[in-house]
């Protein structure tokens, strides 16, 4: 039986495509839009969550100062709390991705598409080459799981540590590097 598999125009895709069906990705809640401090304010006090992120922020004033705010948008708010009330906002606003789970980290991943190390350039996955198999307990995933965290990993990013983190922890430098310069990849973790 297959397991989870991802694609891509490129290896980072790919690996990108895989990560993303086990895992949620750092993202901003999209009924978190508001610019003004005032609707920001607003939005944050009407939640338990958002008074929790003003009080974690530093806003500290009294109920008659924020109810004053709070009814009049042309309020004069000094810039050093509409920073904070914006932080607070921000805060509320992104969700963190969740962690690069274990079984990733520690699955063994088979890579079809174009691969290149010194002259040997094949297709793998194909009748005539087995798919790259790649033991993924083997690298040091800290990089990846660092980009991913802050919402940061792109493709391009996510190919590089791979090859340089992953596959050559597994299998080593091969005969002169890696290359992965094909149109299609699919990545199946196992």
């Amino acid at each position: 039986m297959a397991g989870p598999t991802g694609r891509g125009n490129s290896l980072g895709a790919a690996l990108n495509d895989l990560l993303r069906t086990q895992v949620t990705p750092r993202h901003r809640l999209s009924t978190y839009s508001a610019k003004h401090w005032h609707a920001q304010l607003s939005q944050l006090t009407g939640t338990h969550r958002g008074q929790q992120a003003l009080n974690d922020a530093g806003l500290d004033v009294t109920a008659k100062t924020l109810l004053n705010w709070l009814s009049d948008a042309e309020y004069h708010v000094r810039r050093s709390y509409r920073d904070l009330i914006h932080t607070a906002y921000e805060n509320v606003a992104i969700v963190p991705a969740d962690p690069v789970p274990d079984h990733v980290q520690d699955g063994q991943f088979e890579i079809s598409g174009i691969v290149k190390t010194g002259n040997d350039e094949r297709e793998r996955g194909t009748r005539r080459a087995a798919p790259l198999r790649i033991d993924g307990s083997r690298g040091d995933w800290s990089g990846i799981e660092a980009l991913w965290a802050a919402g940061d990993l792109t493709d391009d990013d996510f190919e590089d540590h791979f090859i340089d983190d992953v596959i050559v922890a597994d299998i080593g430098e091969g005969t002169d590097g890696w290359e992965f310069s094909g149109a299609s990849y699919s990545v199946e973790l196992r």
